[in-house]
């Protein structure tokens, strides 16, 4: 028989759960009660920004609270990511994430958070492929013709990218290990710095996202090769997928994500996700994903937890294999 002792501490311990649940409830009913922050690992104007500063349009309206966008620069988005995981789990500090976020634990020594572990996911935003594009006078115009011109001059070609481990990089080095070629990876500090030197003829090839690369796609200013989505990219439909022609199964695609910190009770996150999916299922948001070169995906968070977890093992596996060093 249970001492009065034994009895008082589990009434005891049953109060203070109780009490914790009703502060749970209480929290989840009463948000959003301040102004909300996007925290941004990128400057503002990039692709990353102008979505962010999209929903938070949307967001702002639905939950009738200003969302205001912050941009934390530096360290491919892990300074961001950083400062979200450390926010308060109560709902009003989000990031939106790019690439980064699942590569930079293999690409760092070290990092302050894990993308898994460290975050309330809440829907993935949309993806984004990238576009194999070359200059002009390099006589391709199809994959395979592509992969015979750089087998017949290994390591003569340049491939240029916005830096080590970027996204535009990752895409020629999965193509690399795919079709067995060597070309020469040149890093910048932006995508448009590598666009800029491809189009002075200075590289002759690259892998930058639709977004970047459609203006000078239709231009003509670059040629289009391949996508690297498996399925065609609605902003490019005329343009095959590189699994289509012939390497089976390549597929890079970057992506677009709203997370909060770990802890944040689901009944905010089961809100945040239905309002933020309502925004992006609108008609004029579709429009401008997929102007961008976007495909929206409004996931649900267990959807996106996922999508995340299975990201670092990917690139986990790309960046060993290729044997990619980072020195910041």
């Amino acid at each position: 028989m249970q001492s009065d002792h034994g009895m008082f501490r589990i009434a005891s311990l049953a109060v203070v759960f109780c009490a914790s649940c009703n502060a749970l409830g209480a929290e989840a009913q009463s948000f959003p009660n301040r102004p909300l922050r996007f925290i941004v690992g990128f400057a503002p104007g990039g692709s990353t920004d102008i979505i962010a500063r999209l929903i938070s349009q949307k967001l702002t309206e639905a939950l009738q609270q200003p969302v205001v966008v912050e941009n934390r620069t530096g360290a491919n988005g892990n300074i961001a990511a950083e400062a979200t995981a450390k926010a308060p789990p109560d709902g009003h500090t989000m990031l939106v994430a790019a690439n980064g976020l699942t590569i930079n634990p293999s690409l760092y020594k070290q990092i302050a958070y894990n993308p898994v572990r460290d975050f309330s996911p809440i829907t993935q935003i949309a993806f984004i492929p990238n576009v194999l594009v070359v200059h002009p006078s390099l006589p391709v115009k199809t994959v395979k013709e592509f992969i015979g011109l750089a087998r017949a001059r290994p390591g003569q070609l340049t491939h240029g990218s916005s830096g080590t481990g970027s996204p535009g990089h990752l895409a020629g080095e999965v193509f690399k290990i795919m079709t067995h070629v060597q070309f020469l990876h040149v890093a910048y500090k932006s995508s448009g710095q590598a666009l800029i030197d491809l189009l002075a003829g200075n590289l002759q090839l690259a892998f930058p996202t639709t977004f970047a690369g459609m203006p000078q796609i239709k231009a003509g200013r670059v040629r289009a090769v391949g996508v690297t989505s498996l399925k065609r990219s609605r902003s490019l439909p005329d343009t095959p997928t590189i699994d289509e022609s012939g390497v089976r199964g390549y597929e890079v695609v970057g992506f677009y994500g709203i997370l909060a910190p770990a802890g944040v009770p689901q009944e905010i996150v089961a809100r945040l996700n239905r309002e933020i999916v309502k925004a992006l299922r609108s008609p004029d948001m579709r429009e401008r994903l997929l102007r961008d070169g976007a495909e929206p995906v409004a996931s649900t968070s267990e959807e996106f937890r996922a999508y995340i977890a299975a990201d670092v093992g990917k690139w986990a596996k790309v960046i060993k294999t290729a044997g990619i060093r980072f020195e910041p």
